[in-house]
C-alpha cells in the first residue's frame, strides 16, 4: 500500500509561482511513475505532468514551458514547480503514483490540493 500527501497549494496572483509537493510512503515500487493531475469544476481531468523512475518527463501543452516536474527518490517526494501562473491553472491538483513491478502493481492517489489563481 502507498499513501500520498500533497502540500504547497494556495492562492497566488497571475504571473506568480507555486511549488507543489507530494510525499509518498508505504510499499513504493522501484519501477513507478509519478503524475500530477488537475481538475476544475465542470472540466475534465488533465494529466499535467509525469515523471518515471528514470526521470523521463512528460508535460501537457497547457503547462509546457511553465511547469517542471521533479522527484527526489531519497525523500520519496515528487514536486511540481509552477511558474507564470494563469487563472486557467485554477484547479484541484492530485498526486498519482503507479507502480509496475510484476506481478504486482498499484495505482495510488492523494486527496488533492487547491491551487487558485484569480483573474
Amino acid at each position: 500500500q502507498v499513501q500520498l500527501v500533497e502540500s504547497g497549494g494556495g492562492l497566488v496572483q497571475p504571473g506568480g509561482s507555486l511549488r507543489l509537493s507530494c510525499a509518498a510512503s508505504g510499499s513504493i515500487f522501484s519501477i513507478n511513475m509519478y503524475g500530477w493531475y488537475r481538475q476544475a469544476p465542470g472540466k475534465e481531468g488533465e494529466l499535467v505532468a509525469s515523471i518515471t523512475s528514470a526521470h523521463s518527463t512528460h508535460y501537457a501543452d497547457s503547462g509546457k514551458g511553465r511547469f517542471t516536474i521533479s522527484r527526489d527518490n531519497a525523500k520519496n517526494t515528487v514536486y511540481l514547480q509552477m511558474n507564470s501562473l494563469k487563472p486557467e491553472d485554477t484547479a484541484v491538483y492530485y498526486c498519482n503514483d503507479k507502480g509496475y513491478n510484476a506481478p504486482h502493481g498499484y495505482d495510488a492517489w492523494g486527496r488533492g490540493i487547491q491551487v487558485t489563481v484569480p483573474s
